[in-house]
């Protein structure tokens, strides 16, 4: 671990107005109306992508690629891209960390739903100042017939806060064993987030989303990549088994930070251990 006093970019260049910040804020998410990489970067990221795709264990599902920087820290090239932090350097500010990432994705035919539920509910107790912007990348055409992400918005202010009531469900047919009680959502205010493939959109971590199975015959792959200000701090006391890494600007409340060029085995395989996957 390392205490970087500067990241490994400092330029930017905002791809996002003050009136685009302000409906993000206001409604809990927003759709960029441009391809967040160039075509090559984004075909490099695709290829990488199905290469860890292809070397899955036979008993680990595709929904299931949580944290994959820690094992492969080529991640960063697209990760801490301009073109990735420009976008949440509007909303966060100037001094940024990645949180986390995740390839969900879901197969053709048998892909699971994804319940009802907001990130924030995943990450009780372990940030001081629960913001959250999440980036999410299609890798593939993300729609209705394969199971696109629904959002409820302007779900991120209601007085719950991201920290609504759960019930378990079959965690068979579910990427995660629980979902929002019934009486604490709105299915009927949901959109639908339709996405071509290098497309993104961001969303607060508080947003209510999810997302219908995957029966079609088409692939359905998204990959999220989630950042923090700096001013929050990570709990690293009672959550030892994650680790965030310095993207942009300087530190501002104590954080310790993973080296983005090391690969962290040990890590991903405590998370393994102790059933820490899917946020």
């Amino acid at each position: 671990m390392v205490a970087p006093t500067s990241s490994p970019t400092t330029s930017s260049h905002h791809r996002l107005t003050p009136a685009q910040v302000a409906q993000f804020h206001h409604e809990g998410y927003f759709l960029p109306d441009e391809p967040l990489f160039t075509q090559d970067k984004f075909n490099g990221l695709k290829d990488y992508f199905e290469g860890m795709l292809s070397d899955l264990e036979t008993d680990v599902r595709p929904e299931s690629m949580d944290v994959p920087h820690f094992q492969h820290p080529e991640l960063f090239k697209w990760v801490f891209d301009d073109q990735v932090l420009d976008l949440v350097e509007p909303i966060l500010g100037p001094d940024l960390a990645l949180f986390s990432t995740h390839f969900i994705c879901k197969p053709q035919g048998n892909g699971k739903r994804v319940p009802w539920h907001e990130d924030s509910a995943y990450w009780r107790g372990m940030l001081d100042i629960m913001e959250v912007v999440t980036v999410w990348l299609s890798i593939d055409p993300s729609k209705i017939e394969n199971g696109c992400m629904y959002v409820v918005p302007r779900s991120h202010n209601t007085g719950k806060k991201g920290f609504s009531d759960y019930d378990d469900i079959a965690k068979e047919a579910a990427v995660f064993p629980t979902e929002i009680t019934m009486t604490q959502r709105n299915d009927a205010a949901a959109v639908a987030i339709e996405l071509e493939a290098n497309r993104c959109s961001l969303h607060d971590g508080r947003l209510i989303h999810g997302s219908p199975p995957n029966t079609s015959s088409l692939r359905r792959c998204g990959y999220t990549m989630r950042f923090i200000s700096t001013r929050s701090r990570l709990n690293r006391e009672d959550f030892p088994w994650h680790q965030i890494y310095l993207a942009r600007g300087k530190d501002h409340a104590g954080n310790v930070y993973a080296d983005h060029t090391k690969a962290y085995p040990e890590m991903a395989r405590f998370r393994a251990k102790h059933g820490k996957n899917g946020h």
